[in-house]
């Protein structure tokens, strides 16, 4: 899927978190003192994985994982201990490196293959499961189903992804974060309503050997994600 808004979002999302953000980014997802508001990001973000990882098996040997957009690697961490073998991709180099300077020395049975990528590239091959955590956030609905659809057509167990719930509270948020500067400006989230989302699911020839499982929200302070379990049927 190579669709031209889809290009032209990654490529700001390229920029933002390996530019602008990195230094921001790098703090948030560290242990080191933040403001109060990025705190609940962090919480909330903590809260997010979690749930992830409990919707994976206990035991991933023998499995292959895309973390897809894993920014410094935490979740990549947490599956490889697990016996997992991890390809981990994000579009940022920053990003990316930082994420092999923090990796533990030992992880077990499993490991990590840090990418610099997309994580639609077909080069990265076939895999068990795929998470990709607040990745698909950014891309507008149409955009958002059609990675979904590149992912399955390379996963053969479950692709688990979150997406920005459309609430009155985050579209107030979205609002106001227009009312910054562009060059201080995160590329924009994406609002999408759950019903919404489903409905284009089920209209997705390409998803329809796949089902919606289990669902969770998280909401922290500024931070408002939601999970969703695609599933093989």
């Amino acid at each position: 899927m190579q669709n031209s808004t889809y290009l032209e979002r990654r490529g700001e999302l390229e920029h933002y978190f390996d530019r602008t953000a990195a230094d921001a980014w790098s703090r948030l997802t560290s242990d080191a003192p933040v403001s109060r508001v990025r705190a609940t990001v962090r919480a909330g973000r903590d809260t997010m994985r979690a749930a992830l990882l409990d919707w994976l098996p206990a035991d991933l040997r023998g499995c292959r994982l895309l973390d897809a957009g894993c920014g410094t690697g935490a979740l990549s961490v947490e599956a490889a201990r697990r016996g997992a073998s991890v390809v981990a991709v994000d579009l940022s180099p920053t990003l990316v490196d930082l994420a092999r300077e923090r990796l533990p020395s030992q992880l077990g049975n499993g490991r990590i293959d840090f990418r610099i990528g997309d994580m639609l590239d077909p080069a990265l091959g076939r895999f068990d499961f795929v998470v990709g955590m607040d990745s698909l956030i950014h891309y507008i609905a149409p955009d958002m189903v059609g990675v979904l659809e590149g992912l399955a057509a390379r996963t053969s167990r479950a692709v688990l992804f979150t997406f920005a719930p459309r609430t009155p509270a985050l579209s107030v948020m979205h609002a106001v974060g227009r009312l910054f500067p562009r060059g201080d400006r995160a590329p924009a989230i994406e609002p999408i309503a759950e019903a919404n989302l489903r409905r284009r699911i089920g209209l997705s020839s390409a998803l329809s050997g796949w089902q919606v499982g289990r669902t969770r929200r998280v909401e922290s302070g500024f931070y408002k994600s939601q999970a969703l379990e695609l599933a093989r049927s």
